[in-house]
């Protein structure tokens, strides 16, 4: 079963930074596109990040493109979301999960985990 877990989120004020964590669990995911998305409150979920299995390819939405960085360490199973000045619109439930190749397309696959929560806020 393709389900990984999210870690990282937090509580932090406009213009600070996160790091969010994904890791798999069981099986390699070394294969895998994997891509981070959000649901903020109300809102439906929303690709915002993805990056190909070797990690030389990364996608952005516009509303993270120059503020959140995608990275991989195929050595430790892990994909990071790197977030920084963090705007207030992002405070969501963020997940990450494998995804078809091309990543841009953010077709999951797999089964979705419990997301870790972002709140930004003063």
């Amino acid at each position: 079963q393709l389900q990984l877990v999210e870690s990282g989120g937090g509580s932090v004020q406009p213009g600070g930074s996160l790091r969010l964590s994904c890791a798999a669990s069981g099986f390699s995911m070394n294969y895998y596109d994997i891509g981070w998305f959000r649901q903020a409150p109300g809102k439906g979920r929303e690709g915002i990040s993805c990056i190909s299995s070797s990690g030389g390819w990364t996608n952005y939405a516009d509303s993270v493109k120059g503020r959140f960085t995608i990275l991989r360490d195929n050595a430790k199973n892990t994909v990071y979301l790197q977030m920084n000045s963090l705007k207030r619109e992002d405070t969501a439930v963020y997940y990450c999960i494998a995804v078809v190749a091309p990543c841009e397309a953010y077709i999951s696959i797999g089964s979705w985990g419990q997301g870790t929560q972002v709140t930004v806020s003063s």
